[in-house]
């Protein structure tokens, strides 16, 4: 695996050790002047691609998921020293879900992309039929976070591909060498040269050179703010966009919920990748009669968090957060929570002063939502809780974000948690359980409000590296249509009969209105 390149001159993206503050390889910035000749070669490539079956994508899919099966421990170790999380969070949060793309969207999207026939919608096209198609869009852009560096980005890519589209990626800064990971991952899949192109540069260049060069879609990954900013962008061309902004995820824990594995499911939603993940619970609601007890357990499961610079040993439950800027927002939020009156109940225990950008998974209370920590994304270790009386009152406190993209309810009673999913916003809402479908190559992933535009995996997200196109046909073989020239008085009296064969009083007015079409229908039509 191409880990570690050191330019001799340029400008260049340096991969540091969030936990260590150790600089370990850089990676060069890709000359602009290579820009348009780079888009040129993935339309190029794009056109050859194409025209290839689904069956023989997936061949290419197979050997790029033998190539992640065959170095999963490399690749979860790069990503480990990339972005703070553990070697274990790497390898099932991401190493796992990229082998699972390959497979499921191998085998499925031959199926999922293939063509739909239909039939008439009226009498009044009783000769016609239709075929939509789902043809590969062109070339597609990805610009992808630091927080999923590998799994994000690698779920669209092999989407886009098995779509029959080339694809331009744009990493973050922050995890520069998980993007040559990622070539040398599409490597192993021997794919025609130029299909795939990873292009290295601030993040407001290579969006504006995605713009400027004409991709035919780009798929974004991060920060509201950012993405409304790129949308802006776009509508200059037109070029239609996927964004997904984050969360501000709710846990609702009813009464009857199994307490020890709601506090046990929170822990993980919660603290894992320290707590830097859009899906993962932002924000806890408890039902009052098991509020206390809830708190008591999810605090034992706090405390007993091991905390610290990720190994190969595996020995530490929570790593390091990715970038400076991230732990003062989490830093922010919480002290002015404290200082509104909101209490820290349990922290695990850091591994003190040094380097890395280490966050304590926190426990607080005595929250309300005129707190930032409890309105606005903190992406960070910290699990606000709250209680509720009556299932009403945890529907609108689970409802109050304009984000919305996943949410949780813990129940013994799955028929009535599925009930009461209906009254929840959210792209995702998973009953006794969390932070798990993004790994599920075959249910779509996004939400609605602030968490973005349109949706990745699943079929959903296959059609959405597609455009439609009908293909339509007469079978009748008429020498015109009834609305054809010559117009008339007769033609005119069909068309106004037509509109009771769309919407008859009763069946004798159907049988009317059809004796006053056809005749006229058949004269227009075929003589």
């Amino acid at each position: 695996m191409n880990q570690v390149v050191t330019p001799a001159t340029g400008k260049t993206a340096i991969a540091t050790n969030p936990a260590t503050g150790s600089q370990f390889g850089e990676v060069a910035h890709t000359p602009e002047h290579r820009y348009a000749s780079i888009f040129q070669q993935a339309r190029r490539a794009q056109k050859v691609w194409a025209e290839k079956s689904f069956a023989q994508r997936s061949k290419h899919l197979r050997k790029m998921r033998n190539y992640i099966r065959d170095h999963a421990d490399e690749l979860a170790r790069l990503i480990s020293d990339s972005n703070g999380k553990t070697r274990m969070d790497a390898l099932i949060t991401e190493v796992l879900p990229c082998q699972l793309a390959c497979d499921w969207y191998g085998k499925h999207a031959a199926k999922v992309l293939a063509p739909e026939r239909r039939g008439p919608s009226s009498p009044l096209w009783i000769g016609k039929r239709s075929e939509v198609r789902h043809e590969p869009l062109g070339v597609v852009g990805i610009i992808s976070p630091w927080n999923y560096p590998l799994s994000i980005p690698f779920g669209e890519i092999v989407m886009g591909l098995m779509a029959g589209n080339a694809i331009i990626l744009k990493v973050a800064a922050a995890t520069p060498l998980v993007g040559k990971a990622i070539e040398d991952i599409i490597a192993a899949g021997n794919l025609p040269h130029g299909l795939f192109n990873h292009i290295v540069g601030s993040g407001g260049q290579v969006s504006s050179a995605m713009f400027e060069h004409g991709v035919d879609k780009l798929f974004f990954t991060g920060s509201v703010p950012t993405g409304k900013q790129l949308m802006a962008q776009a509508a200059e061309t037109l070029t239609p966009l996927s964004l997904e902004l984050g969360g501000k995820d709710p846990m609702i824990v009813l009464k009857d919920a199994d307490l020890e594995r709601a506090a046990n499911g929170a822990a993980w939603a919660g603290y894992q990748n320290a707590g830097q993940s859009c899906g993962g619970v932002e924000r806890i609601y408890v039902h009052e009669s098991v509020y206390d007890r809830f708190v008591s357990l999810l605090a034992d499961r706090t405390r007993e968090l091991r905390h610290g610079v990720p190994t190969d040993e595996c020995d530490v439950d929570i790593g390091s957060m990715t970038t400076a800027n991230q732990r003062r927002t989490v830093e922010s939020q919480l002290a002015e929570a404290v200082e509104a009156g909101a209490t820290v109940v349990a922290q695990s225990e850091g591994p003190g002063h040094g380097p890395g950008h280490f966050h304590a998974a926190t426990l607080v209370t005595n929250v309300d939502h005129g707190m930032r920590l409890m309105q606005e994304e903190t992406f960070g270790p910290i699990m606000p809780v709250m209680p509720f009386r009556t299932e009403d009152e945890a529907v609108e406190l689970a409802n109050d974000s304009p984000m919305a993209l996943t949410a949780s309810i813990w129940t013994r009673n799955t028929r009535h948690g599925k009930e009461l999913a209906n009254r929840i916003n959210g792209g995702v809402v998973a009953i006794n359980d969390h932070l798990y479908t993004h790994a599920m190559s075959d249910v779509p992933w996004g939400g609605p409000g602030d968490s973005g535009i349109g949706r990745t995996h699943g079929p959903e997200g296959l059609k959405e590296m597609t455009k439609a196109k009908v293909v339509n046909w007469d079978w009748l073989r008429a020498k015109r249509n009834l609305w054809w020239y010559p117009q008339d008085q007769a033609s005119y009296a069909a068309i106004r009969s037509a509109l009771y064969l769309v919407a008859p009083r009763t069946v004798l007015d159907f049988l009317r209105s059809a004796i006053r079409v056809l005749p006229t229908m058949i004269r227009k039509m075929y003589f």
